[in-house]
């Protein structure tokens, strides 16, 4: 499990309270009364509540120290984008998602789209491993009726292959 970040869990329990503000907001605008009676005060001081939460939130993540680039990390290669991220900073949010709704496209169909191409992948893959399983069992079986010699040899690496 991970380091307790006390710093990271201060700006998490701030977007809680962001997050509460905004319903308490929400419940307020939902039953305003026009003329505005006892609801204009407790929506005004709603209002003040959520900005000042919203101040903590910014603050509380000032503090935290910048997220590591994909330089720092010795696993990734080197990219195009690598320069981008050093010079803007890496936020972790893909950059053709980010290319993606810089044109005006809706971000739910790039999402859409990314899930349809990975399942089809994976049903790629899984044709490519149930197609490999049929043809070592095939293998394996053509080579004990051609060399029953090899019979035990055979049927080792059938079961150390998962057969």
């Amino acid at each position: 499990m991970a380091p307790v970040n006390t710093q990271l869990n201060n700006v998490q329990e701030n977007v809680k309270n962001v997050i509460h503000d905004l319903f308490q907001v929400m419940t307020q605008v939902s039953h305003y009364d026009s003329a505005g009676r006892p609801s204009r005060e407790s929506l005004a001081q709603d209002l003040q509540t959520l900005d000042s939460s919203l101040l903590a939130v910014y603050r509380a993540a000032e503090a935290l120290p910048p997220p590591p680039l994909e330089s720092d990390n010795p696993k990734t290669t080197p990219s195009s984008s690598s320069a981008t991220n050093q010079s803007a900073g890496y936020t972790g949010i893909p950059l053709p998602l980010i290319q993606y709704v810089e044109d005006g496209r809706n971000p739910d169909i790039y999402t859409r789209e990314f899930v349809e191409l990975v399942r089809r992948m994976n049903q790629l893959a899984k044709g490519k491993v149930y197609a490999f399983r049929n043809f070592r069992d095939v293998l394996a079986h053509e080579m004990d009726s051609a060399l029953p010699e090899l019979g035990e040899d055979v049927r080792r690496v059938l079961q150390s292959t998962g057969g």
